[in-house]
């Protein structure tokens, strides 16, 4: 398994620009919200409890980030859970009413990445070559948080460090 630092040095290789990292903090959680809703949608009963498949994905993905770093994991609990409650809530709604949500919030979100990467970064996202990085764009953005706080400069550093090795496709304008 790769370590955290790995990870948030192939994805940091792919974000240098801060305003393109703005653009992360609104596109990615519309994102997993969008994907989310639907998840809500498909649900069964485990005794008297509702289990959605919602709750199964995202208690995985919570499970891998708390491998990775405990700290962030229960930090992206705090983010993660709030959304998922969200996505039950608006699965609940009429059917035209969910979906026409979850499509406008995944658009919406994928509009503020492209815009980050195309007028800011220059570069095509992560995910272009590494669909893993739909996993772990949320994880980065929590380590950001946590490194413009000044917490974990050790793994800010490590993970600065490994970035530079990381090559990056050709920009997305010449």
């Amino acid at each position: 398994m790769k370590s955290i630092a790995e990870h948030m040095s192939f994805y940091e290789a792919y974000h240098k620009h801060p305003l393109n990292k703005a653009t992360h903090f609104i596109g990615i959680p519309l994102i997993i919200y969008g994907i989310l809703v639907p998840m809500s949608a498909l649900q069964m009963q485990l005794g008297t409890w509702p289990l959605s498949f919602a709750m199964v994905f995202s208690v995985s993905v919570l499970a891998y980030y708390c491998m990775l770093d405990r700290v962030f994991g229960v930090a992206m609990c705090a983010v993660i859970l709030p959304i998922v409650g969200l996505a039950h809530w608006t699965v609940a709604q009429s059917t035209a009413v969910w979906i026409g949500i979850a499509m406008g919030a995944f658009v919406l979100g994928w509009v503020f990445q492209l815009f980050g990467h195309i007028v800011y970064e220059k570069r095509r996202p992560a995910l272009a070559d590494n669909l893993f990085q739909l996993i772990i764009g949320p994880l980065f953005l929590c380590a950001e948080l946590f490194f413009m706080m000044g917490f974990k400069k050790e793994l800010h550093h490590r993970v600065l460090e490994l970035s530079k090795g990381h090559a990056l496709k050709q920009p997305v304008t010449s």
